[in-house]
């Protein structure tokens, strides 16, 4: 049974407005889903908080109380979410690696990996618990505890590119590069950590674009319209 992992940005979700949620943006991302799920692909969902609240805003404020505020951001994203998901008769389970009261479930992997393969979508919030970890080390920690087939990064853009593709027409994009290239190049897919973790533990990953038509689906299918990262 295929298992993957999603990678959703919060400013994604946010649609035009860049802040906050956009529901027909969750509700058509949860539509796409729906549809992998009912197929039996097994999926948990990561969900940056960028909509909320992006590293630190002020020099007045600590590193590690900014991390923790972008942690409680995640939370907020994958509790309405994984709400939106359930309107449309999907099951579903925030796990945060702290507690958070009633509101979440504490991660354990065994819960995690029974909750998919009984068709819920699980919700990893809080990225890894800890300051000084971005969303991404989060993201492959997660996708290697849970023995997931690959990561699908959900991204602006439609793939990896030599450059930003916004700033320069000629930019080339690439159908598969090494994880190894993508750290040496500078190409930003994620972070130095997050790439470490994913070469050493064989994780590979599909990068395409949000926007694109049945992008999640296809992605989720292993059908390539992006950027495919081999470790």
């Amino acid at each position: 049974m295929r298992r993957v992992l999603l990678k959703l940005s919060g400013e994604a979700l946010a649609g035009e407005k860049k802040t906050g949620f956009d529901e027909a943006t969750v509700t058509a991302v949860a539509g796409q889903v729906k549809r992998i799920v009912d197929e039996g692909i097994q999926t948990a969902i990561v969900i940056g908080g960028g909509n909320f609240w992006r590293g630190r805003s002020s020099n007045a404020i600590d590193r590690t109380k900014a991390d923790q505020i972008g942690m409680l951001a995640t939370v907020m994203n994958c509790i309405y979410v994984s709400e939106i998901f359930r309107s449309l008769g999907m099951k579903t389970k925030v796990m945060t690696p702290f507690a958070v009261g009633a509101f979440t479930e504490l991660f354990s992997k065994d819960r995690a990996v029974e909750l998919l393969e009984q068709g819920t979508v699980v919700f990893f919030a809080g990225g890894t618990g800890h300051p000084y970890f971005s969303t991404d080390t989060g993201v492959v920690l997660r996708a290697v505890e849970m023995e997931a087939d690959e990561i699908l990064l959900a991204k602006a853009v439609d793939g990896v590119y030599d450059s930003d593709p916004k700033t320069n027409p000629d930019a080339k994009k690439y159908d598969e590069i090494k994880i190894d290239d993508v750290v040496t190049q500078g190409l930003g897919v994620v972070d130095a950590a997050a790439a470490v973790i994913a070469r050493d533990n064989r994780m590979p990953m599909l990068v395409f674009g949000l926007e694109g038509e049945d992008s999640i689906v296809r992605a989720a299918k292993g059908i390539v319209d992006g950027t495919r990262v081999t470790v």
